[in-house]
């Protein structure tokens, strides 16, 4: 579903189907990840980081207190809906923006997360940005990095888009948004069969491959589609494995993540040519599923990722 639509059903659902929200009371503090972060008002100058995040805010109908974006056109993640979407709104950094971009843009507030912009020890963190009035909002998927964390799941998302909603007094099209989400995966899930194939997901890497573990997103829509993912008691998100661990588990079905500057095709070639991988279940009957980035990181487009996977899993 495109954000133009989305946003449409959104706006119906919040005018049928649910209460309104007490309006934020301001200072409000929220959770991130292990911190508490206080907000006085609604930020005016936010900054999101990476397609996902900046797919949330715009959802969220926040463009008017954004002053750009940064971590998307470097990735080569943009879709043409995208675009337009986003006209109008500067990107500050193709990749990963400086302190000091942050600063020259006047910004109040930055989504971003762990592995998504930020990491441990870099020039942007929360310790590094709060003392220059940024208030600094972490994906909750990512905080796996920086604490112990169950399991990913939807609920992670849905924990994002409510404290935003809470933060910029919105929480009326949050609540809308996430019951629309929820609405969609269970028509999906209503239909799954018991069986489960066997599933790798693959983002990238030749020596080894780059994955994701039972705290990343993957695991949850690979889950919720229907699948069994054979890394679910791997205690890592964004992680690589050796190719003998994928040769031992045997996927029947493998998910490639579509970005960058390497192409999906030239993936699934790489994986069909390998010569350690010809035994490997999903390489013999040529069972490949493509998603793209926004779909396979935590946000909206989750639902688009449970939808085809679910398709490609259970054809039938």
């Amino acid at each position: 579903m495109n954000l133009i639509r989305l946003v449409l059903c959104v706006c119906a659902v919040f005018g049928t189907q649910l209460a309104q929200a007490d309006a934020t009371r301001y200072p409000l503090t929220i959770q991130s990840c292990n911190r508490d972060v206080t907000f006085n008002e609604a930020p005016k100058h936010a900054v999101s980081h990476d397609i996902n995040m900046t797919h949330m805010m715009l959802a969220l109908g926040l463009k008017p207190h954004m002053t750009g974006y940064s971590g998307i056109s470097g990735w080569k993640a943009v879709t043409p809906q995208m675009k337009v979407i986003l006209d109008g709104l500067p990107e500050l950094a193709s990749k990963y923006p400086s302190v000091e971009t942050l600063l020259n843009a006047n910004v109040d507030f930055f989504f971003a997360g762990w592995d998504y912009g930020m990491r441990v020890g870099g020039d942007l963190t929360p310790q590094t940005l709060t003392p220059l009035g940024i208030n600094v909002y972490e994906l909750t998927e990512s905080c796996a990095f920086v604490m112990k964390r169950p399991p990913a799941s939807m609920e992670d998302t849905y924990n994002d888009l409510r404290n935003l909603g809470k933060i910029f007094d919105v929480q009326d099209r949050a609540n809308a948004l996430i019951a629309h989400m929820q609405q969609e995966i269970s028509e999906v899930q209503k239909t799954l069969p018991a069986s489960k194939p066997r599933v790798f997901l693959y983002d990238s890497g030749e020596d080894r491959a780059m994955t994701s573990g039972r705290l990343g997103i993957p695991h949850a829509l690979i889950e919720a589609a229907g699948g069994n993912d054979i890394l679910s008691d791997i205690d890592a998100s964004w992680t690589r494995i050796n190719w003998e661990t994928v040769v031992e588990r045997n996927p029947e079905v493998i998910v490639i993540v579509d970005y960058s500057e390497v192409t999906a095709e030239q993936k699934q070639h790489f994986l069909e040519t390998h010569p350690a991988l010809q035994s490997v279940d999903a390489i013999r009957h040529k069972r490949f599923i493509v998603i793209p980035y926004v779909q396979a990181t935590p946000g909206i487009d989750n639902v688009l990722a449970i939808q085809t996977l679910a398709k490609g899993f259970h054809p039938q």
